[in-house]
């Protein structure tokens, strides 16, 4: 499971009682804050069985869930908490609709010594709040949600394009007006960070310090707000249209589990009559696999990290039952966790490749290249446009990966092959082309690095 725990690095001090849940493949960080034996829970993801476990490391229960704001990306698990006895504070400005505490500017929650007292800090959304982590009075950390992050600030633009330049200015109130503000010794911990399609760009740490930010954030050496909305703005890149619901299924709640479900297994004829229904296929098997032979129409997404990402982002509907192809090797809880994180709830159910051959299936198959064996074809980049500008295979096409569905123009009537980083993201490509009628695409085994190392050849650079 990619969500794992890390402990707070000495430098913020050994009585700090703070853990990290981190889920890489999001780029987000849950922290758990413990105190004696209540524990605060700093917007939850929807698998509560993280947040357990590291409760009992912390020697406590979880009583409060408490988010920064209507989260965009993910399903909030507040109300899985909730269910397992934990109260929920959030915004008031979020009016949510389920049961909670509603909270406002300079609210505080009180836990004898520790406080969390309430910042608001609009940007990221309207309704969005900080939770500044009091200690006998001193401030010790503040949760930052999606306000400051490492290297950072989040995005503006995911509510609406008209909204974006009055966000950002509310963000940079937020910023110089609230958070820095606080002393330099406090610990920043955000929500969004590296990985995050709801952040910019930034670096790889979990956590920093407001004197740290305020003297090596680049954003945060802008002397003019107009110039820090233009500077902001210009950095935004593409994101995952399913960031244009997640608010609102959060804002109204979402169905609540317990314990994640299991998979169906499926023969070939039931399969066959889901997917004649409108299902959508999806192989999650290794790239390799999927090349050599696949049911056709699947979508190939390897099941890793960035597995929800791109599942959000190339199934639009999630209301579409899903059908997964999968082997012996497949991690079948954190397949259902990925799917239920991003709110695709409809799963009908696995089958093996080899149970759909041998009832008698068709089956296709995509080649497989290597660096030698490009000669001829088009070099499709598909990776994002920060990832290719920072070096790609002279002379390629770039059509980000999200974009491929809409059958754009540019790409060759000829031998073409898919690239990316690793191959993963190039497989899922080369499926998406098959399935909007142009089949035949090859997918590059590796990425612009292994070109260049086998070729010794240089990449271009834009």
């Amino acid at each position: 499971m990619p969500n794992g725990f890390m402990k707070m690095p000495q430098s913020m001090g050994d009585d700090l009682p703070i853990l990290a849940v981190t889920d890489e493949g999001l780029g987000n960080t849950s922290w758990m804050l413990g105190l004696g034996d209540d524990v605060v829970v700093v917007d939850p993801e929807r698998d509560p069985s993280p947040y357990q476990l590291a409760a009992e490391q912390l020697g406590g229960r979880i009583v409060l869930a408490a988010e920064t704001h209507l989260h965009a990306d993910f399903i909030t698990g507040s109300r899985e908490l909730a269910a397992a006895g934990a109260a929920v504070a959030a915004s008031a400005e979020g009016e949510i609709t389920w049961p909670h505490r509603t909270l406002s500017d300079g609210d505080e929650i009180d836990f004898g010594r520790w406080k969390l007292q309430v910042l608001a800090t609009p940007g990221h959304t309207p309704e969005h709040i900080a939770f500044l982590f009091l200690d006998g009075g001193r401030p010790r950390a503040v949760f930052t949600g999606g306000s400051l992050m490492v290297g950072a600030v989040a995005r503006t633009d995911l509510i609406d394009p008209d909204d974006t330049e009055a966000l950002t200015r509310a963000l940079w109130h937020s910023i110089n007006h609230h958070l820095l503000t606080l002393p330099d010794d406090v610990a920043v911990l955000p929500t969004h960070g590296a990985g995050s399609f709801c952040a910019a760009a930034g670096g790889r740490r979990r956590w920093t310090t407001i004197g740290h930010e305020r003297s090596s954030n680049p954003l945060l050496g802008v002397d003019d707000e107009d110039d820090f909305v233009r500077q902001v703005i210009a950095g935004f890149g593409s994101y995952p249209p399913y960031f244009s619901r997640l608010r609102e299924v959060n804002r109204l709640g979402p169905h609540v589990y317990l314990n994640l479900p299991g998979l169906a297994a499926l023969d070939a004829g039931r399969a066959n009559e889901l997917l004649a229904g409108g299902a959508t296929v999806v192989d999650v098997r290794p790239v390799r696999d999927y090349a050599a032979e696949h049911v056709p129409g699947s979508l190939a997404n390897t099941l890793r990290p960035q597995f929800a990402s791109w599942l959000g982002w190339l199934v639009e509907d999630p209301s579409r039952p899903l059908v997964f192809v999968t082997d012996h090797h497949t991690d079948r809880r954190e397949l259902v966790r990925q799917c239920l994180n991003i709110g695709y709830e409809h799963l009908a159910g696995e089958i093996t490749v080899d149970a759909w051959v041998a009832a008698g299936m068709p089956t296709g198959s995509s080649p497989l290249l290597r660096a030698g064996e490009l000669e001829g074809h088009q070099v499709l980049d598909i990776r994002q446009t920060t990832e290719f500008e920072a070096g790609h295979v002279p002379d390629a096409t770039h059509i980000e990966l999200g974009a491929l569905p809409q059958r754009p123009a540019g790409i060759s009537d000829g031998p073409v092959v898919a690239m990316c980083g690793h191959g993963e993201r190039a497989a899922t490509a080369a499926s998406v082309l098959e399935n909007t009628g142009r089949p035949g695409v090859a997918i590059f085994h590796g990425g612009p690095a292994d070109w260049a190392t086998t070729t010794n050849r240089p990449l271009e650079h834009s």
